[in-house]
């Protein structure tokens, strides 16, 4: 009897078994149905938290993009009431000082013009040549119609401009020249390596708050930012006071793009922080909006004397506009992809065999695919990389980080690495193929290059 419960036992817990193995099977198989259906069906009906998230992720994109577009963040106040660039801009037949700047200057700088914010009759007359671009008056006119990106003109009744402001896209924005040079169809991400930021500043009448800031007379500021050049700029120098490289070059370094951000964990050419603090740190302490910024590293006296001094370690304004804009923003420059290049601008076979080159020769271990860049903390030291510390050391963690590589295509204006000592792509792969002794042919780094353009 015992022998024979014991043998029903077995048959009962054998079928158990196989009926479960079997529902297992099914659900596994109904699962990745289910999971086919949901990633290629967009007639499904989403739940409601699903439609909810959807709104949000929408609002949350258009308020980002009017943020990086068009908010100032209260910066019109240093801009226009300390430096009084809007004086310079409008010129002394305005009501301004000087000469003012026309069209033709301001496009000469990198400023770029959004076409569409033009009427049609105004685009009609560009087209044909009939818009007085070396007139300061037609500059203000661009701004009265908020087309000049990255500039804010604020304008009394009388038509006088009484101050002015800057965005994000001033710098991380550029043209399509759909209509002309430096006139097109915004280009929101991209690094603006014609912006002659130096150029633009010293515009501005007065810049005895710079130079109390950093303790030198305004001579030496207006030459200190003069030698940044186009597509570059020195946020390090409000924090250090160091204007130059032991080499006597400026210690300014080149404006990086603000797309393929997403999944990318420092920001920065020396890894200062996620994007969001970088767009905090920006905001506050180099475009001067009025907001809180909170960054303790800053009042080490030692490597940050001008930031220590100034108290830019722990910024507080009232009102603060910044801080409430801060996740809109972060979201929106994640959802910037990097742009692909164009049909024909690359070699396709020689960028395939240049994939597998990257895989195998090492470049991959730091620029891990899709990102192109090492997730976690992707940092590494001069010595690793075989050049020299001085703007690492001008960071917190003293460390360049691992630069993502999507888009490459869009910044080679300006050269490679922080501060473009590399003037081309090959002379990259040429850097690192001795300091890795990769022992690359010829025809390899020509390969190499081809597949980063194709990125």
């Amino acid at each position: 009897m015992k022998r024979r419960f014991q043998i029903l036992a077995m048959a009962m817990l054998a079928t158990l078994t196989m009926a479960g193995h079997d529902a297992a099977r099914s659900d596994d198989r109904g699962w990745r149905e289910g999971n086919s259906r949901h990633d290629h069906d967009d007639r499904r009906q989403l739940t409601k938290i699903d439609a909810r998230i959807e709104r949000h992720a929408q609002r949350t994109l258009e308020e980002g993009r009017r943020i990086f577009r068009f908010d100032t963040l209260g910066d019109e106040a240093f801009w226009g009431d300390t430096i009084k660039l809007h004086q310079g801009i409008q010129g002394q037949r305005f009501g301004g000082v000087g000469p003012g700047v026309s069209p033709r200057t301001a496009l000469a700088v990198g400023l770029k013009v959004d076409v569409d914010a033009l009427p049609a009759a105004l685009i009609e007359r560009l087209k044909k040549g009939r818009v007085d671009l070396d007139d300061p008056a037609t500059t203000l006119a661009l701004l009265r119609l908020n087309a000049v990106i990255g500039v804010t003109g604020f304008f009394e009744s009388s038509g006088r401009l009484r101050s002015v402001g800057i965005q994000c896209a001033l710098c991380h924005s550029t043209v399509d020249n759909s209509l002309a040079p430096g006139i097109g169809h915004r280009l929101d991400g991209w690094a603006n390596r014609d912006l002659n930021v130096g150029a633009i500043i010293n515009v501005a009448p007065d810049l005895s708050a710079v130079a109390a800031l950093l303790e030198v007379d305004e001579a030496t500021v207006r030459q200190v930012v003069a030698a940044w050049g186009p597509g570059k700029f020195d946020a390090e120098l409000f924090l250090d006071g160091k204007a130059f490289r032991p080499d006597g070059k400026t210690a300014a370094t080149l404006i990086p793009p603000a797309f393929g951000l997403a999944g990318v964990n420092l920001h920065t050419w020396t890894g200062w922080g996620s994007v969001t603090h970088w767009n905090a740190f920006v905001a506050n302490l180099e475009m001067h909006g009025k907001g809180t910024f909170f960054d303790p590293r800053l009042n080490d006296p030692v490597q940050f004397p001008v930031a220590a001094r100034a108290g830019f370690g722990n910024v507080r304004s009232d009102p603060d506009l910044i801080s409430a804009k801060l996740p809109a923003l972060h979201f929106y420059q994640l959802a910037i992809p990097a742009p692909k290049p164009p049909k024909g601008s690359f070699d396709e076979d020689a960028a395939a065999r240049g994939k597998r080159i990257f895989e195998g020769k090492r470049c991959a271990v730091c620029h891990v695919p899709p990102t192109y860049t090492e997730p976690g903390w992707n940092m590494h030291t001069a010595q690793e990389i075989g050049i020299d510390d001085f703007q690492a050391n001008r960071a917190p963690d003293k460390r360049y980080r691992t630069a993502p590589l999507k888009g490459l295509w869009t910044h080679a204006k300006g050269g490679f690495y922080h501060d473009g000592r590399f003037a081309t792509l090959h002379d990259v792969v040429n850097h690192y193929n001795a300091h890795f002794g990769l022992l690359l042919t010829d025809q390899e780094k020509n390969d190499l290059v081809e597949y980063l353009r194709s990125l």
